[in-house]
């Protein structure tokens, strides 16, 4: 594997862990109704997972492992069709 495809993994692995912290965060609210601290420590955990998270990406970016595309990748290499002039 390349280095940006072990990168977008690493990327994607740490969305999925931040979507799994937040779900425990739900799951100590619910269970625990405010009696002990867990859902703080969860939330608080999947914070730093987002910092970390968006530092990576602008090292990614800053480094060349991930580049910029529109919604479809495809046409950005084609040109914007320019409006017609007003008659």
């Amino acid at each position: 594997m390349s280095g940006p495809a072990i990168f977008k993994i690493t990327i994607i692995l740490i969305l999925v862990i931040i979507l799994i912290s937040l779900a425990f965060s739900l799951f100590f609210l619910v269970r625990d109704k405010g009696e002990s601290d867990r859902t703080v420590k969860s939330l608080t955990l999947r914070i730093a997972l987002s910092i970390a998270l968006f530092i990576l990406l602008f090292i990614g970016y800053t480094a060349g492992l991930i580049k910029p595309h529109g919604i479809n990748p495809s046409q950005t290499n084609k040109a914007l069709p320019q409006p017609e002039p007003p008659l």
